[in-house]
């Protein structure tokens, strides 16, 4: 089954941003708050391929921190406020709203690296390699 652009961005959205599989839609891609499983446990999905590695925290950083700072600085410019109170706001607001969007954009990045087939170029013998021999060993340790 081939999805058009329009539906795999929807499909990239609606996977990452609920945390389900990216393959089936049902099984859940998280097993803490930003653990990805090893395998979907609906379809049996390898979740090896995803690495967003320090993606979320960019774009928490850059689409949520920077809007966040300007905020805070035209608090204390408009309303000149004592500086412990601007504290009190500015930390909580700082760091819930940079926290709590990591999930939903860490799942939107390995819903996008399954969903586009992305991998690393010139990295997938590498990759082959390192599976066969991970599969291998895993194979030894279960007999």
């Amino acid at each position: 089954m081939e999805l058009d652009e329009s539906e795999k961005t929807a499909w990239i959205f609606k996977s990452g941003w609920k945390g389900l599989c990216p393959h089936c839609g049902k099984g859940k891609m998280f097993k803490s708050w930003l653990k990805v499983v090893d395998r979907c446990d609906v379809c049996g999905l390898d979740y090896r391929f995803a690495s967003p590695d320090d993606g979320p925290a960019f774009f928490s950083l850059t689409f949520v921190a920077f809007p966040l700072l300007f905020l805070i600085v035209w608090m204390q410019v408009a309303l000149e406020l004592p500086v412990v109170l601007l504290f009190v706001i500015a930390i909580p607001l700082m760091g819930l709203g940079c926290v709590l969007p990591l999930r939903p954009i860490k799942g939107w990045l390995v819903a996008s690296q399954y969903v586009n087939r992305s991998v690393e170029a010139g990295t997938e013998k590498l990759w082959g390699d390192m599976h066969a021999r991970e599969d291998e060993k895993r194979g030894r340790d279960e007999d």
